[in-house]
């Protein structure tokens, strides 16, 4: 058997996983098992910042594998006390949990919202307020938050007592708010559900009404944080502060981490016992996050990101006015969607034939998330081969 049937023989088919066999990378690119290179314009669903083989972020990981790489949460490592301020003195939150993955990070934070509720009104009743397109992640709290029935449909019966507003619909959220209501929780950038942006008003309006109503306005920045959109985190384009904010993908770089971080209030929600995670916060990942925290600071990738995502996006534009079967674009920074009228993953298949890696982010939007390190003759790369792949449809 070849490699790609014997995974198709021996893997659970829980994704529809595409033909090459991918063997190593080297910078923004990737390099299959027969040799043929690929333009990685979507790094691991934006996990790999610094694409492959970054020395800083790779020496930082072989120096910790001759330390230690795990022990458990029993006790504090310099690696993670290290990372655990960085993260929140970075966001202006006051403390964290580390985990293993996003799903994670939104679990931990759908519970502190709802222990808080608890230990305010002595009642476990509480609803939590998401929204159409979301995604939160696969696990069965965090599916239940995905506003997205198709991927709840097959799991019943999942946790009661979610509703789902409309993103950038302020009166649409107000409509669903009671007594009840424990938390908000919201992408300020929608990844999966087609690459959508909060609108400044929006998202400091439902700020203003977390604070009126007492509730906890919850952030997922899992895809678009960690100096994707060209700052540390999305929200603070926005000129609010969450009380709980999720992570992971970004935050590691390529090990697998997640975190979700609140504010001091409701910080004090959270008791021994409340929560748990083997892996969570392990020596060997914090490394990994404090790598990140010194190649984004130090190789001053911030500016590098707002510089060359306006060259992504003039590529983008310029595409739309070119093609008749392109609809538009949106996104910010390096967290772009390129709206088709035929099939996204039409258009991903004939990206991947030519040489781009590129994901589709519902049925009309291609999803692009290249590292944060990538160069402008790269993004004209991935342009000029849109266009010839375009040129089909």
């Amino acid at each position: 058997m070849t490699d790609y049937e014997c995974g198709e023989r021996y893997f659970l088919h829980a994704y529809g996983r595409l033909k090459p066999v991918m063997d190593h990378g080297e910078g923004c690119y990737l390099y299959d098992t027969e040799g043929h290179k690929y333009l990685d314009f979507y790094s691991g669903i934006g996990v790999n910042s610094f694409g492959y083989g970054y020395p800083k972020y790779t020496e930082a990981l072989k120096k910790q594998l001759d330390r230690v790489t795990h022990v458990s949460n029993y006790f504090y490592t310099p690696e993670s006390v290290k990372a655990a301020k960085r993260v929140c003195e970075a966001t202006g939150l006051h403390q964290l949990f580390f985990c293993n993955s996003g799903a994670e990070a939104t679990e931990g934070a759908l519970k502190l919202a709802r222990k808080y509720y608890y230990m305010e009104k002595g009642k476990a009743d509480s609803e939590v307020i998401s929204f159409n397109h979301s995604f939160h992640g696969r696990t069965t709290g965090a599916v239940r938050l995905t506003g997205n029935e198709n991927y709840q449909k097959a799991f019943g019966p999942l946790i009661n007592q979610v509703k789902y507003a409309d993103l950038n619909d302020l009166d649409s959220v107000k409509a669903l708010v009671t007594d009840k209501t424990a938390a908000i929780i919201v992408e300020p950038l929608q990844g999966e559900g087609g690459v959508n942006p909060c609108t400044k008003p929006f998202l400091q309006g439902l700020r203003k009404l977390c604070d009126d109503k007492g509730i906890c306005l919850i952030l997922d920045e899992v895809q678009c944080g960690m100096g994707r959109t060209g700052t540390l985190m999305t929200y603070m384009q926005y000129d609010i502060m969450p009380d709980i904010l999720c992570l992971a993908k970004g935050i590691g770089a390529g090990v697998p981490i997640g975190a979700f971080v609140a504010n001091e209030k409701y910080a004090k929600a959270m008791e021994p016992g409340d929560h748990g995670s083997t892996y969570g916060g392990n020596p060997f990942v914090c490394a990994a996050v404090n790598a990140v925290f010194d190649i984004l600071e130090e190789d001053h990738i911030l500016e590098h990101v707002q510089k060359v995502s306006k060259h992504l996006v003039d590529g983008l534009e310029a595409l739309t006015q070119e093609f008749d079967c392109v609809e538009g674009h949106r996104g910010i920074g390096l967290m772009q969607g390129l709206v088709v009228k035929p099939k996204a993953a039409d258009v991903e298949m004939a990206m991947i034939k030519e040489g781009v890696i590129v994901i589709t982010a519902g049925p009309h939007v291609v999803r692009m998330l290249p590292p944060l390190i990538i160069s402008e003759e790269q993004v004209d790369e991935a342009i000029n081969t849109f266009r010839k792949v375009l040129k089909q449809f």
